[in-house]
């Protein structure tokens, strides 16, 4: 008789979980199944609102998983600390499976945890499970990684995509044990974690994520390609917050939009959407090839760049205060609701780096603090792409304008009202530029500039030429 263990990380359901499916296909007839979840003290010596928001996604999983007599068990501690706590008090430890992670903290944790469970004569299963093809599946003729989303892309679409997997429950509830009184430690640490919980939205956990999915592909898939631009509209599938905890997989998505076309094609929605998913494995294969990325610009050339910093401005562009509405609701909405728009995130990113002339790394760390879908690889990208210094970026000479993006993305202020409570009574001819409402106008929607709301911070023409200055100054 012999105990596996399935070891979950960002992966928190029970349906089509690659390394849950491989370990119970290769249960023995005497053999035990361990659930397990390791708690780094390096992942919680900050307690953000997205760490709040994925724990209380792993609680939500510990709740399914006792429904079926399977309780997860809790670790904590440093990574070989951890373990070898595992393997004192279960000597009986055959093997673990794990889903591993390709990039950051994650894949260095993976690499030393394998080589030190080798070398206690245990098996190690590790599959490729978060995206829909892995880092090192596609890639260019010589060997190289791709740094254009176009081929990429194109090569992309010709994969045969894995198909989800079923997760056998009832063998799981068979072979599942109770060893949770040898852990105390890590149970400790689990309900001390869970008392810092503040996040209370309803958006959480595998049978949300299915919901929010289905309610997806009612409607709003259909006219994804147009809506998704428009942040007024409800146009956006709200499902990367269930990805980056693994609430559902890239898998189980792609094959519900598959079903959703029926074999037919130009479903617009469905080939957008579509494409979506494959910049996310775009960005993620970016992040594995280069782990410099969250500190450093992927393009070497740009590394030169002189950047401004201005605290009090930082500051503004945090809270909202930057006299360009469209901006300013969209901080608001992300200091808010802990989310934001990929429209405003592209526009808002491009203001600090562009219009503010501001480091992209200090847009990305705050990114990181508020967002409770923060994915690095995804992150770090969208911010090295705004600033001109990522792979297949914006180039430097098209920077979006702030009062542009506003005029074709809200063109009635309808976003912009519902998150800058001052201009909720400006008429719509001065919405994308209340600066420029005359007194009596002012007076009328009691918004008084530079009182109720603020002037522009910066002149966009102005920091426009200065940005493209700077990066000329580092091409010549």
């Amino acid at each position: 008789m012999g105990t596996k263990v399935v070891w979950f990380r960002r992966d928190l359901r029970l349906n089509d979980h690659t390394a849950l499916v491989h370990a119970l296909e290769n249960l023995q007839e005497q053999d035990e199944l361990l659930l397990l979840f390791h708690i780094h003290p390096k992942l919680i010596e900050e307690f953000t609102i997205r760490h709040d928001y994925f724990f209380q996604t792993l609680k939500a999983l510990t709740k399914e998983c006792e429904k079926l007599k399977a309780p997860v068990h809790f670790l904590y501690g440093e990574i070989e600390e951890a373990f070898a706590e595992l393997l004192q008090n279960l000597p009986n430890i055959e093997a673990v499976y794990f889903n591993f992670d390709e990039t950051g903290f994650g894949k260095d944790r993976d690499h030393h945890i394998t080589e030190w469970l080798h070398r206690q004569e245990i098996a190690v299963h590790s599959f490729t499970d978060h995206h829909i093809h892995s880092a090192r599946e596609i890639q260019k003729k010589d060997g190289g990684f791709y740094k254009v989303f176009s081929p990429y892309f194109k090569k992309w679409q010709q994969l045969t995509k894995p198909k989800p997997a079923e997760v056998k429950k009832q063998k799981l509830k068979e072979y599942a044990v109770d060893y949770r009184s040898f852990f105390n430690k890590g149970e400790a640490e689990w309900q001390s974690l869970q008392k810092k919980f503040r996040y209370n939205g309803k958006d959480i956990g595998e049978r949300s994520a299915l919901k929010r999915l289905d309610l997806f592909l009612d409607g709003a898939i259909y006219d994804y390609d147009k809506d998704r631009d428009f942040p007024a509209v409800d146009g956006t599938s709200l499902m990367s917050r269930y990805l980056r905890t693994g609430s559902i997989s890239a898998r189980t998505i792609y094959q519900k939009l598959l079903e959703e076309t029926d074999g037919r094609k130009g479903q617009k929605g469905i080939e957008t959407y579509i494409k979506e998913l494959a910049w996310r494995d775009f960005y993620n294969m970016n992040y594995h090839f280069y782990p410099q990325a969250e500190d450093e610009e992927m393009v070497g050339k740009y590394r030169g760049i002189s950047w401004n910093m201005d605290e009090e401005y930082l500051e503004r562009w945090k809270k909202g205060q930057t006299g360009y509405p469209l901006i300013d609701a969209a901080m608001r909405q992300l200091n808010e609701t802990e989310w934001m728009h990929n429209r405003l995130r592209m526009a808002a990113a491009s203001f600090l780096t562009k219009d503010l002339l501001m480091d992209w790394r200090i847009g990305e760390r705050y990114f990181k603090e508020r967002l409770v879908d923060y994915e690095p690889a995804s992150n770090i990208g969208g911010w090295q792409w705004a600033a001109s210094t990522g792979t297949d970026p914006v180039p430097y000479f098209r920077v979006f304008n702030p009062t542009r993006q506003s005029e074709r993305f809200d063109p009635h202020g309808r976003f912009i009202k519902e998150w800058v409570a001052e201009l909720k009574d400006v008429e719509k001819k001065y919405i994308h530029e209340p600066h420029l409402m005359p007194g009596e106008a002012q007076q009328k929607a009691n918004c008084i500039i530079g009182q109720d709301y603020p002037e522009p911070i910066v002149d966009h023409k102005t920091m426009r030429k200065k940005a493209i200055e700077r990066f000329e100054k580092i091409i010549d």
